[in-house]
């Protein structure tokens, strides 16, 4: 295939969309997957570039290399600086009822996204996808996935230029054709190749890399870009989707599609450190969106792996590791506030701040992050989360290209 498609596993490195685990020091080698994986890093003229055509500064999570990668993002503001328009999608696979942090991560940077360059999105909650490989009950993985919805709205996104979908209740129509065409473009033995599968798996599983394929095409949703094969797609996400991506990349344009563009972010690590792995069966492993101030205190101050010197006498002398201090990488992710950033960062590598200090002002932000979260959630009434999970017309999505003309297809009944 034209797109890299090797397996990442040597070097004790493993990265698929299924299981992260780091070399043999339990870090991500982040400059090996650009390599492997063929995509570019974002540098500074894109951030510029983008900056002057929306005329908003970058995301913080652009600026400090949380988003680091990507692949024809050029492209995607050369159809925007020429008004052509470009849609946004993403994903949740529910495996729990509560999301953690690093969950909320590509949805609250597709809610900036959504609100700075004024483009709609698709919202894919692959259910099938955990019934096939993580084995929950059927019902059970529908359920599950509704309430992933509510906290996907609470991140803040627009009901009149945002769709979320159910695999299992949208797969259809002109979205099953896309996936079909897909299937018949992808070989099995190169479907085995990108994803590690071997001749133990379900025929689901084989089957299933198309359906996270088909919402790169513009004309799987006939209800918001009518029969449209041309509108770029940008998915922003986690490096460990890739290789959907580089395969649907290789079989677009000769399906007569763009190829969709990717902005990717690195992983959020959980409380034990870099090496760790978060976990919904490991409520200590993360922070999640239904934790009380108290949980989240207690959490932060008991597992949140420092980075500071075993003594404060120590500390003081030679200062703390913000390299591997998961209360400072958090911080990075979520105190927008750069000045003070730098100056905790100052303050901790000379020893002036003790650990406990660092973690009192993460404690802080968490709190009222994820208090305020809860408060939105609350608002995501049943009403809510079907509006925004039907299929609808959806004719002033792109408000920038108000003479665009899309014939709106009826939605499925």
């Amino acid at each position: 295939m034209a797109e890299k498609d090797i397996p990442n596993g040597k070097g004790g490195q493993e990265v698929t969309p299924w299981e992260v685990k780091g070399n043999e020091e339990g870090k991500i080698d982040y400059a090996k997957l650009v390599r492997e994986f063929g995509c570019s890093y974002l540098d500074q003229p894109i951030l510029d570039r983008m900056e002057k055509l929306t005329g908003h500064r970058p995301h913080h999570w652009l600026q400090r290399g949380i988003f680091f990668a990507h692949r024809d993002m050029k492209e995607v503001l050369d159809c925007y600086e020429k008004g052509q328009p470009f849609y946004l999608y993403t994903g949740r696979g529910p495996s729990s009822e509560a999301l953690h942090l690093g969950h909320l991560i590509p949805f609250m940077f597709n809610v900036w996204l959504q609100k700075v360059f004024k483009v709609p999105i698709v919202i894919q909650i692959t259910d099938d996808e955990k019934y096939l490989w993580r084995g929950l009950d059927l019902e059970e993985s529908i359920r599950l996935g509704r309430e992933n919805v509510r906290d996907i709205i609470a991140c803040g996104f627009e009901a009149e230029n945002t769709f979320i979908f159910s695999d299992f209740d949208y797969v259809g129509g002109a979205f099953y054709r896309n996936i079909t065409k897909l299937q018949r473009a992808v070989t099995a033995n190169q479907c085995k190749g990108i994803f590690g599968l071997n001749d133990t798996d379900n025929i689901g599983k084989v089957a299933f890399p198309a359906v996270q394929a088909a919402p790169c095409f513009s004309d799987s949703f006939p209800h918001m870009f009518g029969g449209r094969k041309d509108l770029q797609c940008l998915i922003p996400c986690a490096i460990d989707q890739d290789p959907y991506f580089r395969m649907t990349r290789h079989v677009a344009p000769p399906m007569g599609y763009k190829k969709p563009a990717q902005l990717y972010s690195s992983f959020f690590p959980a409380l034990q450190g870099e090496s760790g792995k978060m976990s919904a069966s490991d409520p200590t492993s993360a922070i999640f969106v239904t934790d009380t101030p108290k949980q989240i205190k207690t959490k932060i101050n008991k597992h949140a792996f420092s980075g500071g010197r075993d003594t404060e006498a120590e500390h003081r002398e030679k200062g703390g590791n913000v390299d591997v201090d998961v209360s400072y990488k958090y911080l990075t992710f979520f105190l927008e506030d750069d000045e003070r950033l730098e100056q905790i960062k100052q303050d901790y590598t000379s020893g002036k701040l003790l650990t406990g200090y660092l973690k009192a002002e993460l404690i802080a932000v968490l709190q009222k992050m994820v208090a305020e979260h809860q408060e939105r959630r609350k608002l995501v009434t049943d009403e809510v989360l079907d509006q925004f999970m039907k299929p609808r017309p959806m004719p002033n999505i792109f408000p920038r290209s108000p003479d665009l003309q899309i014939n709106l297809l009826p939605p499925r009944s």
